[in-house]
């Protein structure tokens, strides 16, 4: 659901700052907005479908890939959270006419600012448990292999 959110967020932010009109000092366009950090949802969504795959039929490698794209997923939250702190820390002058939309874009900003560490706790903890359950499920293999020698 976090990731169905950021890219609603960066469907809103398109919108937004396609809107702007050339002003004096130009268009307010942010290095998140350029990165499309929040678009990077879709990665947030693929996890999720893999972490539920993964526990549905636990296989190894099932398991494996969910515990990648979760390791995957917490890079892609620090680095969501770095750019959008870098964002918010300056503030270059756009021109009147776009304020509005600049102001308006840096909320949201600070809204996903706030989703990002959700986002990086909840991978995580699944990483850290999809990890036991590797550990697992490659015991059971061996143990397994083992008994029929």
């Amino acid at each position: 659901m976090i990731g169905i959110f950021h890219v609603f967020m960066w469907y809103f932010l398109l919108i937004l700052y396609m809107g702007q009109i050339r002003g004096v000092f130009g268009t307010y366009e942010p290095v998140t907005y350029k990165a499309g950090c929040s678009l990077w949802g879709v990665i947030f969504i693929i996890t999720g479908v893999s972490i539920i795959r993964a526990v549905r039929h636990q296989t190894q490698g099932v398991i494996t890939f969910a515990f990648i794209m979760n390791i995957f997923c917490i890079i892609v939250a620090v680095i969501a959270s770095i750019l959008t702190a870098i964002e918010l820390s300056s503030f270059n002058s756009v021109s009147y006419r776009n304020y509005g939309q600049a102001k308006l874009g840096r909320e949201v900003s600070r809204i996903l600012l706030i989703s990002y560490p959700l986002e990086f706790s909840i991978a995580l903890t699944y990483s850290i448990f999809g990890c036991l359950d590797l550990v697992n499920t490659l015991t059971a293999v061996t143990e397994e292999a083992e008994s029929t020698f």
